[in-house]
This record gives structure tokens, C-alpha cells and sequence, in this order.
């Protein structure tokens, strides 16, 4: 854990150094940052903890219990109750020897009348204090819990992934994006410097009188029709960065950079079929559901627990005393015993939430069964799309190639006078549309290249190093 904190100090000095300095954060740079600073990944991985916490207390109800008690009482008024009068018992049965033996005369008188009398037999201060001890011997929801606690813990951790992932796609999208506003911005600008060159060569020839005023005109117009889009661009850019740092989780306040370019990687695809079932196989939104559903039919073995008998063993030691004088007689006893217990009726509520149960496995397997379906479309739609680029990529470049050639001929030849400004703009309208063309392509392909990853369930072990640590 100590190597993971360094570690994570020192990419964060790295990353600020890296700004100060104005370098840049790169892809990888802006990844690590999201991971730590995303409050998803932060309550995904709190839900880690808590089913890790989950599971301790399920095998804690599997041991034993011991409970500690006690008790101390003083009777302001003592309780009473009705009781035979043994007063009037005993004299009764004393008299009655006398006169049977003849020892005095008989004489009824002497007789007292058998009533009941409030009698008390509490002593007025009491004490008692106690241990007991129980043990499960046999629980079936006990035993079933622990398994479903380890299950659930699987189920957060699959859970932490999917959202990883989730956070990984979605940095990428806003960090190439903000690469593609910014290279745009670089060819828009480019264009303008063409435009502005165009201009003073035409304004040169017109000030010697070799092009008409018109011309010149035209120009200027092509000029500024451009810097317009330069000015959109700039705000765009400014605006996706502002975006970028929400979405990393970096303060709005601090200025940020990135670094690198959209370039085009080709790469060796898999085929439909082995596409797909690495999606069904690795897809952490697939993998989740799977997992809720053994959690789902773990409940239901839980609630069918509610079926079965519960054996446990028990101890018990106590040591009391009573006094009216403080002075307490005391004495202790210990007992120790099996108890059995087993619900005969309760109403059917044990039956009815089986089925309740029952009926979530289902509705989870309808979810798997339709995410499923959703995979294999996005699987094939996103695979039709890198290998469609991946063809066209060639043709892309090539045009990027011959709009710069015809853009350098039609300069040349309004130098020479074999050709107009209007082809002059052409030429750069067109060489400013190929290279965007190029651009976009390339950025879809990295994009589309982002979201086969998360559906087939890619994911580098050093972001799943970052989410695992605890101390982020």
C-alpha cells in the first residue's frame, strides 16, 4: 500500500509540474487524475469496503456470543400477594392438640377464622449479575449469509470495474476531443496564414498593376471569412477544456493543458465472432448482472432458511443477593443446555417471499438477457465502424496528398499568371477540408476504438491499480 501512495504522490507531482511548465497532460495523465478525483469511482470503491465489512459481520454470527448482565434493585414499597394466614393456622392447629389431648376444655372461641393476608416475601434490595454464552450449532441463514456476503463483495468489485470503465470512456471522448478541437484550430489557422500569404501576393501584383482591384478584393473577403472560424474554434477549445477538468475532477480556477495528437494506429481487429464473445465473456456491465443474480438466488436460499430449525448451544452463570440490611445473603448458579426452535406456521410469509425472490432471479436474467442483445448490436455496429475507417484511411491520406499538391500548383501558377484567385481559393478551401475530413476520421476511429474496449471489457492493470487503492 506504501509503494501505491508513493507512487500516487509522485505522478501527481509529475502531472503539476507538467502544467506549471506547460507541457501538458497526456492521455494517461488525465486518466490517473479522473480515477482518483471521480466521486463515482470513490462511492463504487466505499461500497468495496462496506461488502468487505458485510463480510466479516456474516462469519461473525457464525461465532460465539457472549453477553454480560446486570441488575440492581431497591423496593420503595415491597410487593405483596394474597397467602393462607398461617397465624391463624398454627394457633388453630395448636388448640386443636389441646383439646384433643384434654389438656384445657374445648372451647370454639379460641378458634381463628381462615382468611388469605397480604403477605411480602421480597427483601428490599436485590442484586443480580450474569454471563451467558450461545453458540450456533445449526442455522441455515447464518450459513447461507456468509456465502451471500462474499458474493455481494464480488458483485461491488465488478461493479467498481464497470464504472471504471465507464470513467475511462468518457475521459477519453472529452480529452480527444479537446485534441481534435485543438488540431482543428491548427488547420483552421494554417488556412488563414495561406489566405493572409494569398492576400499580400495579390495586393503586391495589384500595386504594380498585374491584377485588377477586384481580385484584390476577393482576397481580402476569403481572409476574412476565416478568422471568424478561428475565433469560434479558440472559444470551443477554451470551452472543451473547461469541460475536460469537470470531468477529471480538476478545479475549474487552475489552467489546463494536454498534450499529444490524434494519429492514426492501425491495428489488427478480431473478427465478429471472436469480438463478441469476448464482449459477453469480459463485458463488465454483463459481468455486474451476472453477479446479481447469485446474489439474487443467494436471498432466496435465505429466505428458505426461514424453513429450517435452529440449533444452539447456551451457557449461563449468575451470581445474585438480597437484603434488607445490606447485609446480602448471596449464591450463584450455572446452567448449560442445547435449545431447539422451528416455526410451524407464520402466516405463509416465508413461502411468500421465496417467490418474491424467485421473481427477482428473473427480472435479473430478462436484464442480462436484453444488455445481451445491446452488446452484439454495439459490438457489431462499433467493429463495422473501426473497419470501415481502417478502409478508407488510405483513400483519406491520399486525398490530404493531392489537395496539398493542388493547392502548392495553384499557387504557382497565379504567380506565373496561368491562373486565377478563385482557384487559389479553391485550392485551400479544399485543402482545409481534406485535412478536417482526415482529422475527424481519425478521431472516430480513437473514439470508436475507446468504446470497443469497454464493451469487450479491456482494462489496464494500472487503472485497476488506482481504483484498488484504498488511500485514494
Amino acid at each position: 500500500m506504501k509503494s501505491n501512495i508513493n507512487k500516487w504522490i509522485l505522478s501527481s507531482i509529475i502531472l503539476l509540474q507538467g502544467v506549471i511548465s506547460g507541457q501538458g497532460l497526456s492521455i494517461d495523465d488525465v486518466i490517473s487524475t479522473a480515477l482518483n478525483n471521480n466521486r463515482e469511482i470513490k462511492i463504487a470503491k466505499m461500497e468495496v469496503i462496506k461488502a468487505e465489512e458485510a463480510v466479516d459481520e456474516a462469519f461473525g454470527y457464525a461465532l460465539p456470543s457472549v453477553d454480560l448482565s446486570a441488575q440492581f434493585s431497591h423496593f420503595l414499597s415491597k410487593p405483596k400477594m394474597a397467602f393462607p394466614d398461617f397465624e391463624a393456622m398454627l394457633t388453630n392447629a395448636t388448640y386443636g392438640i389441646l383439646f384433643d389431648e384434654g389438656v384445657i376444655p374445648y372451647d370454639k372461641n379460641k378458634f381463628l377464622p381462615m382468611d388469605t393476608k397480604l403477605q411480602s416475601f421480597a427483601q428490599t434490595n436485590n442484586f443480580e449479575t450474569g454471563a451467558t454464552v450461545t453458540q450456533i450449532l445449526f442455522n441455515s441463514a447464518v450459513f447461507r449469509g456468509i456465502g451471500a456476503s462474499q458474493i455481494y463483495l464480488n458483485l461491488s468489485r465488478e461493479q467498481l470495474k464497470s464504472k471504471t470503465t465507464e470513467v475511462i470512456l468518457n475521459t477519453k471522448k472529452a480529452f480527444y476531443g479537446v485534441l481534435l478541437t485543438r488540431q482543428m484550430l491548427d488547420i483552421t489557422n494554417q488556412t488563414l496564414k495561406n489566405a493572409e500569404e494569398n492576400l499580400r501576393n495579390v495586393q503586391s501584383y495589384y500595386e504594380q498593376g498585374l491584377t485588377s482591384e477586384f481580385q484584390s478584393m476577393q482576397a481580402e473577403v476569403m481572409v476574412e471569412n476565416i478568422r471568424p472560424k478561428v475565433y469560434e474554434l479558440e472559444n470551443i477549445y477554451r470551452d472543451l477544456l473547461n469541460k475536460l477538468k469537470m470531468v477529471i475532477g480538476y478545479e475549474q480556477s487552475k489552467e489546463i493543458e494536454v498534450t499529444g495528437e490524434i494519429k492514426y494506429v492501425k491495428e489488427i481487429l478480431p473478427g465478429v465472432e471472436e469480438a463478441l464473445d469476448m464482449a459477453l465473456k469480459s463485458n463488465y456491465d454483463i459481468t455486474t448482472l451476472q453477479v446479481k443474480r447469485q446474489v439474487d438466488e443467494e436471498f432466496v436460499a435465505l429466505d428458505r432458511a426461514g424453513y429450517w430449525p435452529q440449533l444452539a448451544a447456551f451457557g449461563n452463570f449468575s451470581y445474585a443477593g438480597s437484603s434488607d440490611e445490606w447485609k446480602f445473603q448471596t449464591y450463584n448458579s450455572t446452567t448449560v443446555g442445547i435449545s431447539l426452535s422451528m416455526n410451524i406456521f407464520n402466516g405463509g410469509r416465508t413461502s411468500n417471499k421465496v417467490q418474491q425472490s424467485l421473481i427477482g432471479v428473473k427480472q435479473t436474467e430478462e436484464q442480462i438477457g436484453t444488455l445481451r442483445d445491446y452488446i452484439v448490436t454495439e459490438v457489431k455496429k462499433t467493429l463495422n465502424n473501426l473497419q470501415k475507417v481502417q478502409m478508407q484511411i488510405d483513400v483519406i491520406e491520399r486525398n490530404v496528398e493531392l489537395a496539398e499538391r493542388a493547392y502548392k500548383i495553384a499557387n504557382t501558377r497565379y504567380k506565373e499568371g496561368t491562373a486565377t484567385q478563385l482557384e487559389v481559393k479553391n485550392a485551400n478551401l479544399e485543402l482545409q477540408t481534406a485535412r478536417v475530413n482526415r482529422l475527424q476520421a481519425i478521431h472516430d476511429y480513437i473514439v470508436a476504438k475507446a468504446e470497443f474496449d469497454k464493451l469487450t471489457g479491456r482494462l489496464d492493470d494500472k487503472y485497476l491499480d488506482i481504483v484498488n487503492d484504498r488511500e485514494n
